[in-house]
């Protein structure tokens, strides 16, 4: 397994975790914490604030996911393939092209237009 499919992975699996707090919250002010009795001001687990928690793992989620997406782009495989120009490249031979075949015009009587005016 590459490390860059472990931070797929781990890119994954958080976004999922952000998804769930997210949605878990009440853009009203509601949500998780309403349903703890009230308007979260009280102490319930050890846990003084619902909203607090929820507010501080999203951002921590947030950040955790932008720094997995910044440190996967070093862990991408480049492979061997060569993606430069070479029309860049001053060391590349410069192969000319093969020569373009016309089709010749066809000349037969059978195509061609009656003419009416013979003395030409």
């Amino acid at each position: 397994m590459s490390t860059f499919t472990i931070f797929l992975v781990l890119i994954v699996a958080v976004a999922f975790l952000l998804v769930v707090v997210i949605m878990v919250q009440n853009p009203k002010g509601g949500g998780l914490s309403s349903s703890f009795g009230g308007g979260g001001t009280q102490q319930l687990g050890g846990v003084k604030k619902t909203s607090d928690f929820l507010d501080k793992s999203t951002w921590t989620l947030a950040t955790i996911l932008i720094a997995l997406i910044l440190l996967s782009n070093i862990a991408i495989n480049k492979g061997t393939v060569n993606a430069d120009s070479k029309a860049l490249d001053p060391d590349a031979t410069a192969q000319p092209l093969p020569p373009v075949q016309e089709p010749l015009p066809d000349n037969t009587a059978s195509d061609a237009p009656a003419s009416n005016n013979a003395t030409e």
